[in-house]
């Protein structure tokens, strides 16, 4: 099966589908570009997808990955890493064994077949030339024979006319001779130059054709194989980052394995847990001994004459519970909603329907009961320290309670601890290097590192007088906390209530409040017996709380509890505290009208240099 011999006629075919031939090849290539493009696409998307995700260094975020499921996310990001980079592996790999090999191949084929098919040109044009020649040459061998027959004929005439001359006669028959002999070279010249074409016409059909084919058929067929081996290159391309994708995809999977659940629901525990005890049974109050009452230890209505003991709070002589904190202010904060906001309507104005789900609609009770149920439910009495939002955090994390508190207090304990170290490993450092400047001289002045050495000293013995101050409140809470068991140690403890004392310090015994802040637990009646004058005549010139932004309603809200205040859809507000996480905010139309509306309610536009200031 021979090209040269089979396809001999078909020169223009063969030109024709070799060019096709190297045009699916350049084909190829662009096809395999495109991958490799779509590759580094992807790689770059996976990558970026994975950065987006990654936890904000010294952020909440970062704090909430120490759960096992999160560390589970974590490494799935960092293996989706890995795996956007055999991506980038298969693209390079493509790039370098195909694309540009087969780029290189491409230009020395359209070089082959440009020579092949030049020299098939020149065999072309050279047996063209000789059958022009044996044309020509046949041409004049017939016209020879012509002439010389006419020539013949003329002598036959005159020499058979009686009339014409002896010498006109010879001079036909010379003629005719010539005419004759003329035909003779014709003749001789036609059947050389026949022979020679017939021979250069076998040469080119049965040689120089037969041989320009064959190689342009090997070309072709090195053409096809070349683009087989660039299929497999690109297939085991592929297959080579396989073993690595898999051990991509086997350290998600372990990672979602070593998700544990009982770990992460104890380090919520050890999160969340205050230390604080759950509050007691409320005693019956009888009201049917109209002399002799008895009152629950956290009422507000206990009689002024029984056993009233000295009202003190933080070491004060008088007793202000809620310092810096207007009369209205403590209304609010005493009537402020206990439940949860209700749910944004479905329709534009919740207002349209009669009793839906608006402020949580409860019957109007006398203050005195208002009183009485805040403090039956744990009351909450702001620390002076944690009383102002955006304070300082006390030194000794006094404003935590005592589970968190202890934790806080381990933690600094520990960093002081590693400080320490760190301070003592460059103390020995720089003893070892002026031990090297005393054996030494050359290398150094031992008296040069004295100054240093005075002042990592200086250093380790402040770290440790801190050490042991945080250690101090570290025993005061551990020693506040009840006995433990050593299975229970890692968990957080409860307070020890039993006989609790009859005045509470601010930064002992703390409760959370609505605003994420923690109070004082008052344990007996008589501290909370306040009355409204001393809030009228201590807090009376009370600076307003500062706004720290505006707000849009987007639904108009009846405000119809104590606490909370009623807004038109589209109204424009103050706000003075944001959401907390409860679910309100607190919110003010004009100096004496503020209150809590619930978030959905309202559009939120803080400003952030009030915010930070």
């Amino acid at each position: 099966m021979s090209w040269g011999t089979e396809l001999w006629d078909q020169f223009d075919n063969l030109e024709k589908h070799t060019q096709w031939g190297i045009d699916i090849l350049e084909k190829y290539i662009k096809f395999v570009k495109e991958r490799t493009e779509i590759e580094l696409s992807y790689a770059k998307q996976l990558r970026n997808l994975s950065k987006k995700y990654q936890p904000k260094k010294n952020s909440k975020e970062e704090e909430e990955y120490k759960y096992t499921s999160c560390k589970a996310f974590i490494s799935n990001l960092n293996e989706m890493n890995d795996y956007a980079g055999q991506h980038e592996v298969i693209s390079e790999n493509m790039a370098s064994q195909i694309i540009v090999d087969l780029a290189r191949y491409v230009q020395e084929l359209k070089q082959e077949r440009k020579s092949n098919f030049h020299d098939g040109r020149k065999a072309q044009q050279h047996i063209e030339t000789c059958w022009k020649q044996l044309e020509s040459s046949k041409r004049r061998f017939e016209r020879d024979c012509k002439e010389a027959d006419r020539a013949q004929q003329y002598f036959e005439k005159m020499d058979a006319d009686i009339n014409v001359t002896k010498a006109d006669v010879e001079k036909a028959r010379q003629q005719a001779q010539i005419r004759h002999q003329m035909a003779e070279d014709s003749k001789a010249d036609y059947s050389s130059i026949l022979q020679k074409f017939n021979h250069e016409q076998h040469e080119y059909y049965h040689t120089h054709i037969p041989n320009i084919f064959q190689k342009i058929q090997e070309m072709e067929e090195r053409r096809i194989v070349r683009m087989g081996e660039s299929m497999k290159t690109y297939a085991e391309v592929d297959r080579q980052v396989i073993p690595i994708i898999g051990k991509c995809l086997d350290g998600i999977v372990k990672a979602a394995e070593s998700i544990d659940q009982k770990n992460d629901s104890q380090l919520v525990i050890e999160a969340y847990k205050s230390g604080f005890e759950p509050p007691g049974d409320i005693e019956f109050e009888d009201y049917t001994q109209p002399m002799k009452r008895t009152v629950s230890d956290n009422s507000l209505s206990n009689s002024r004459g029984e056993g009233k003991p000295d009202l003190k709070f933080g070491g004060k002589s008088k007793g202000k519970l809620w310092p810096f904190i207007k009369k209205n202010k403590l209304m609010s904060l005493l009537t402020s909603p206990h439940q949860p906001p209700p749910p944004p309507p479905a329709s534009a104005s919740p207002s349209a329907v009669p009793n839906g789900p608006q402020s949580p609609k409860q019957q109007k009770e006398p203050l005195s009961h208002r009183f009485n149920e805040f403090m039956t439910s744990k009351p909450k009495i702001h620390c002076f320290r944690s009383l102002k939002r955006g304070g300082a955090t006390p030194e000794d994390f006094s404003n935590l309670p005592p589970e968190q508190r202890r934790k806080k207090l381990q933690q600094k304990v520990d960093e002081l601890n590693k400080e320490i170290q760190k301070e003592m490993d460059q103390r020995d450092a720089i003893t070892k290097m002026k031990d090297v400047y005393l054996k030494n001289p050359q290398m150094g002045d031992p008296a040069s590192l004295d100054h240093k050495l005075a002042e990592v000293s200086q250093n380790i013995e402040k770290l440790r007088v801190e050490t042991q101050k945080f250690e101090a409140w570290l025993a005061e809470v551990e020693g506040r906390l009840p006995a433990r068991s050593e299975q229970a140690r890692r968990q957080s403890g409860l307070y020890d209530s039993q006989n609790p004392p009859t005045v509470n310090n601010c930064a002992q015994d703390r409760e959370s409040s609505p605003d994420g802040s923690y109070t004082e637990e008052q344990s007996q009646e008589s501290e909370m017996k306040v009355l409204a004058t001393d809030f009228d005549d201590e807090f009376d010139d009370e600076e307003p709380l500062p706004a720290i932004g505006t707000c849009k309603a987007l639904y108009t809200f009846e405000g119809q509890n104590e606490g909370t205040i009623s807004v038109v859809e589209g109204e424009t507000l103050y706000v003075i505290e944001e959401d907390k996480g409860d679910g309100w905010t607190r919110i003010r139309r004009n100096e004496d009208e503020e209150g809590y509306v619930p978030t959905s309610y309202v559009e939120v536009c803080l400003d952030k240099n009030a915010k930070d200031s």
